[in-house]
Formats: structure tokens, sequence, C-alpha cells
């Protein structure tokens, strides 16, 4: 009732084209297509030394950097210590951010500092369960790449965790905070789109970086490389420097384009309609042209569905990724219903609502007599199937960010940091980490079993 209560106004407020509407857009004809801005406002905030947020980073990578670059934007962060298991990203972090920085190749000196307020923890996948633990039983608060985790059962203990130290664990789905989804959960919340019955999710790269392939060091070798150590519980293999720099590309240390993609969309899909996730999933793909040792495909496409629930109908989600693709790339978030569609992006949502055709046309009255199609047009012209108001609430509306808007990732750390200072709260929790990275690896589960395969996304664990 309260969803039903919520289209009604939506479509009540289109309507009328009230300058006063919320979400809903401003409508002067039959059909619309305008342009509204988003807006973000950061509370201004000036801190002493002594009131600063310390800052370490586990795994001084690609995304470690960009993360620390990013949280070092907002007031009152600094960074005072960086871990990493090859020698030159160590000097890679005092070329960026001081030769005072604190380095070391054991993550346990950073956790040992009483001055460590937080840590950013951007290692392999296979790392993360153990790392978030000692940090938390150390009495940090921890940001954590996604997927949170490699393997399903490792969410519960990083949850039980989180609340037995007190202290906060956000995990790093980049977008998750942005003027975007903030739009679109509103937007989806009045009835935008009416009841969802479908997400068409893609992300298409025509790069060998963009496949993964990283650049190797030339200086890499076992004397530069922690390699034992980055093992960690995973089978021991001889030194080899594909598998450190470039571990996504194997199951034994990532967790495949579901875990470093899928991820990012389901944190959006579930954060948007309010959803637990998906209760099945059926994954085909392969690995069709990146054939440079890795054991994960480089294309993937799954379907999920999701249950009904309080705050969705039942519904299908396509998942798709391709590594080759030559069109060059691209991507694209499409939430799709009854009434009307929003694709979604971190610095814009668009919203077309158009009109649901009742009425027969050509194509089907060319089987009848002209007496007998001027009847059946009387029969619905009765019925008034496509009343006038039905027209008044189509058309399109781009809702976008201004140019100097900071972005979703600044926005996830700026509502982490903001949670540890008390004014705010995490967005996305261990609990929610495990909802999304969980639906991911549903899909890995498939493409290896070669069969669907069932998830209680309420209880988190596989049926």
């Amino acid at each position: 009732m309260k969803k039903d209560s919520s289209r009604r106004s939506f479509l009540r407020k289109a309507t009328l084209g009230s300058a006063a509407l919320t979400s809903a857009p401003l409508v002067f004809a039959s059909s619309y297509k305008e342009k509204l801005w988003l807006n973000r406002s950061y509370e201004p905030s000036l801190f002493l030394a002594n009131d600063q947020i310390n800052l370490a980073l586990i795994g001084c990578g690609i995304q470690g950097i960009h993360d620390t670059q990013t949280a070092l934007q907002v007031d009152g962060v600094k960074l005072v210590a960086v871990c990493d298991l090859y020698t030159g990203r160590l000097d890679r972090g005092k070329e960026l951010w001081g030769d005072a920085l604190f380095t070391t190749r054991d993550y346990r000196e950073l956790l040992n500092r009483k001055d460590i307020d937080a840590v950013i923890i951007a290692t392999p996948d296979h790392w993360h369960k153990k790392i978030v633990i000692d940090a938390l039983k150390a009495g940090k608060h921890v940001y954590c790449e996604k997927p949170m985790v490699q393997k399903y059962e490792e969410g519960q203990d990083i949850i039980k965790a989180q609340k037995d130290s007190g202290k906060l664990c956000q995990i790093g789905s980049q977008g998750m905070s942005s003027l975007g989804n903030e739009k679109a959960k509103q937007l989806y919340a009045e009835g935008a789109i009416g009841d969802i019955v479908m997400l068409d999710f893609y992300n298409d790269r025509y790069s060998a970086e963009g496949a993964w392939q990283y650049p190797i060091p030339p200086d890499a070798s076992a004397e530069t490389v922690d390699f034992d150590t980055f093992l960690g519980n995973a089978p021991k293999v001889p030194y080899d420097n594909k598998r450190f720099f470039r571990w996504r590309n194997y199951r034994d240390y990532g967790t495949g384009v579901a875990g470093d993609l899928f991820v990012h969309a389901f944190s959006t899909l579930n954060y948007v309609i309010s959803s637990n996730g998906p209760d099945r999933a059926l994954a085909t793909g392969g690995l069709r042209y990146w054939k440079d040792g890795r054991d994960v495909p480089d294309v993937s496409i799954t379907l999920y569905d999701y249950p009904k629930t309080e705050t969705h109908a039942a519904f299908n989600a396509a998942f798709r990724i391709n590594f080759i693709a030559g069109s060059g790339g691209g991507g694209g978030f499409k939430l799709v219903g009854t009434e009307g569609e929003m694709e979604i992006g971190q610095n814009s949502v668009t919203l077309k609502r158009s009109k649901l055709g009742m009425v027969p046309g050509g194509y089907s009255m060319i089987a009848y007599t002209e007496t007998t199609q001027q009847k059946i047009r009387e029969e619905y012209a009765a019925k008034n199937l496509e009343p006038r108001s039905s027209s008044l609430t189509t058309g399109e509306t781009k809702w976008e960010a201004p140019d100097d808007y900071k972005g979703g990732h600044y926005d996830h750390f700026y509502n982490f940091f903001q949670a540890i200072r008390g004014k705010g709260k995490i967005i996305e929790d261990p609990t929610f980490g495990l909802r999304a990275a969980g639906a991911a690896l549903l899909a890995n589960d498939s493409y290896y079993s070669k069969q669907p395969v069932n998830w209680d996304p309420d209880a988190m664990k596989l049926v």
C-alpha cells in the first residue's frame, strides 16, 4: 500500500507539473525532455593536528593508491604509514606522500601502532578476511575494498568481528555514496518506474590493461617481492611475477570478473531498491581471447532471479562482461520497470517514461474486414485503456551532477570519515558487503559447476 501510494503521488506530481516537485519532472506538454541538476553540500570543518584521523594503507597497488589519493582529499585526514609486499610500491608511496611516511612489508607493524586510527585494505581478495579481522581486533576502523570476501563463509566472521570490536567497517564499492545512487533510490521509492521487472548491466572493455594485463616492473624478483607472504593460505607455487602483479587473473587470489565488477552493480542495485539480493543464478561464458595463463573467463554472462519482497516485485537481472569487445568498450546500468526505466551512473540518472500501447494497431487489424475493424475500435474506445493522463507523464528527464562535483569515490570516503567522527552512519557495512559479494560469487559457482545455484539473500548462505 505504501508503494502504491508513492506511485500515485509521483504520477500526480508529474501530471500537475508543480515547481515544488522533489523528484518528478516538470511537464508542460504531452511529453517532456529536460535536464535538472543534482547537488551535494559538505559540512564545513577545520581540524587541528590532534583532531586529524591518522590513516594507513595496506596494499599500495593500483586501487590502494587511487583510494588513498581520494581519502586524503577529505579534510582532517593524514596518511602516516603504508604496507606492501613489493619494495617498489613502498618507494612509490614515499614519492607520492613524502619521505616521512612509515613503510613496511608486514601489515602487523601498522596495526601495532597507537597513532593509526583507520586503515584502507586494498590487498588481493584472498587476504581480505584475515587483515580486516586483525585490524578490527587491533582497534582500527576499516575501509576494505570490494569484494569484501573471496569465499561466502568468510563473511560471517567479518560481521562478528566488526560487532565485537565496536569499530566501523566500510566496504569500498566506490559509487555507493554517489549523487546518482542517491537520486535513483529516491526516484524508485516514489514509484518513478512502477514495478521493477529487469536490470540490465554490462561492462565492455577493449584493452590489455582493461583485461588485467598490468605492467610488471623490471626489478620484480624474489628479492623485491615477498611472494611467500603474498600466497598466504593459497596453494604453494614457485615465484611467479604474473601471479603477484596480475593476481586478478587467478582463482587462488581473486574472484574473477564477478567479484571485481558484478559486485559494484549489486551494491548499487540492492541499495537503490532496498533489497537483500537474488536467490538464484545461472552463468555461462568462457576464456575467449586473453589466454595468458589466467584461469578465469574474459567473457561472462549471468542471469539472476530476485524474489518478491516488500520493496520490489519479483524480477530478473542480466549481468554481462566482455573483455574483448570489438566495439571499443563501454558500460551501462539500467533498471526497467512496468512504467519507465532509469539509467544510473555515479554522476547522473536518466528517467524515461513511455506510453504503454493498449489499443491494437494496423499490424493485427489487417486480418479483419473494415466493418469488423470499426467495431473493434469502438469496443476499445469504450474501455478507455489509454486515457489522456497516460500521455501526460511520458518523456525523459536527466539529473546530472555539476562539473565541480567531487564524485562518488570522494563521497564514500567522506561518509566513512564522518561516521568515524560520529556525524553519520556507514552506508556499506559488512552485512551489506556480504550480500553484494555473495550475489557476485554465485556467478563463479554456477560457471564452474555448469549448473544453476541457489542463495538465501536473508541468511546470506547457499541453499
